[in-house]
């Protein structure tokens, strides 16, 4: 990295400069989700800064129940960009999740970031696709009935691997009409929760047991979204997620690899997954 950079912990007072950084990526992120991180890992989020004080990278960590913990917002400046920043960033959060004994690190990697990752020791774990939609003129159809999203945190912790009741819970709180819930045989036949980006409504986590079940929730959020953009981030290895996305109008943005460092020994149930809650969030 630039001598004339270093790295601290990130502030409050940083989040307008890490929009900064998002919006020239083109992200989905809104500030209250950089308030979530810092709320979530308050020393476990970072940035690079010039000597006269200008924000130009980013890293975010959050740590789920100790069992793994979640890299995310790996941002730089495209100004300086080449210099090593990003793999500073990310190294200094790996470190930071190894001094505090968390077994396993993950992360969502793009094609262009992944030889990097790779290089640092994560390994693959399944393929991520973003599948986009746009409508034009798009309203909220259906009546809302909320459900809790208390309903779905046992049931998450299985199929994420973890306990990560504080996220769901943001999610609820902050798009309440998207906590949607399915009910199956004996019990939970599948849920999702949803949020409202910068740019786009977002799909996720989206879990179903059966293609029925996946279906009603994709079609639920659907009536209850009135954005025009609307992004969904599937499990490629899913039964039926693309089929029904593409039925739907959705068409294919963007790859991503789930990776991990360290020891996977919670990877939940995927298999149950037709959408992850996002790259930043796992």
């Amino acid at each position: 990295m630039a001598k004339q950079l270093r790295l601290r912990g990130m502030e409050p007072s940083d989040i307008p400069h890490c929009m900064r950084l998002k919006d020239i990526s083109g992200w989905n992120q809104t500030s209250e989700d950089w308030l979530q991180f810092l709320k979530a890992s308050p020393e476990g989020c970072f940035v690079a800064e010039t000597a006269q004080g200008r924000v130009v990278g980013s890293a975010t960590t959050i740590v789920y129940e100790n069992r793994f913990a979640w890299i995310g917002m790996v941002l730089v400046d495209p100004e300086f960009r080449g210099q090593g920043i990003g793999t500073e960033l990310l190294v200094n959060a790996r470190d930071h999740l190894d001094a505090k004994q968390v077994p396993c690190a993950k992360l969502d990697a793009t094609p262009q970031g992944k030889p990097l990752y790779q290089k640092l020791g994560f390994h693959d774990e399944y393929e991520i696709e973003r599948f986009m939609l746009v409508r034009h003129g798009a309203t909220a159809t259906v009546p809302i009935q909320l459900k809790s999203p208390h309903e779905v945190l046992d049931f998450d912790r299985h199929v994420f691997g973890a306990d990560r009741s504080s996220i769901l819970l943001y999610f609820a709180e902050q798009s309440p009409e998207f906590v949607l819930v399915e009910k199956g045989d004996g019990g939970c036949g599948g849920y999702c929760l949803g949020r409202k980006g910068s740019k786009a409504d977002q799909l996720g986590p989206w879990v179903a047991q059966d293609r029925i079940s996946a279906q009603r929730l994709l079609e639920a959020f659907l009536s209850r979204s009135s954005r025009e953009l609307v992004f969904v981030d599937l499990v490629k290895a899913n039964r039926w997620a693309e089929s029904l996305l593409t039925d739907r109008g959705f068409r294919f943005s963007r790859a991503l690899t789930r990776m991990y460092y360290g020891r996977n020994l919670n990877p939940g149930q995927p298999d149950l997954l037709c959408a992850i809650a996002g790259p930043e969030f796992g």
